[in-house]
């Protein structure tokens, strides 16, 4: 991979995003359906909202695949390289593990503890800290959340074995 190669043109993204904003809209018209999507003599049915939005959203998708297929000379540019996509990635890939790790049912490992590795892995990755620094700001973090969360504002967060051990589930 040549980091200055193009992953794909603006087209052929625009019209990805589109169609599976197409997909999306058409399951929630169709279950907001299911569920009935009209007003009852009691006022809207479960689905009357959602499948509105809905609508709006398979409205505003046939648009903008519409206007992606028409785009011309400029829908052939490159969307993003493969240099910039690796950066993107550095930061959507453990942001993605970040929140499933939060309250997953099989290792859930709960907000605090995942807080905390996250950013001690952000900041050793990106910002190159010492691991004095690391420790010091992660941590400091974290238990500036679990006070202000837990203890000030009584707001639960998802909580893992580590908080349980301490007394907190």
């Amino acid at each position: 991979m040549q980091p200055d190669k193009a992953v794909g043109s603006i087209r052929a993204w625009e019209s990805i995003v589109a169609i599976m904003f197409l997909i999306f809209a058409s399951i929630v018209i169709w279950d907001s359906h299911r569920l009935g999507a009209s007003w009852g003599d009691d006022g809207p049915q479960a689905g009357y909202f959602p499948f509105y939005i809905g609508v709006f959203i398979l409205v505003s998708s046939v648009i903008n695949l519409v206007t992606a297929l028409r785009s011309g000379a400029k829908g052939r540019e490159a969307f993003v390289e493969w240099g910039q996509l690796k950066m993107i990635l550095t930061v959507m890939v453990p942001s993605v593990v970040y929140v499933a790790a939060i309250d997953n049912p099989w290792y859930g490992l709960g907000f605090y503890t995942t807080s905390t590795v996250f950013i001690a892995f952000f900041m050793k990755l990106l910002g190159k800290y010492s691991w004095f620094k690391i420790i010091f700001v992660s941590v400091g973090t974290v238990v500036a959340f679990f006070v202000m969360f837990e203890i000030w504002f009584s707001v639960p967060l998802p909580k893992g074995p580590l908080e349980a051990a301490f007394g907190y589930a």
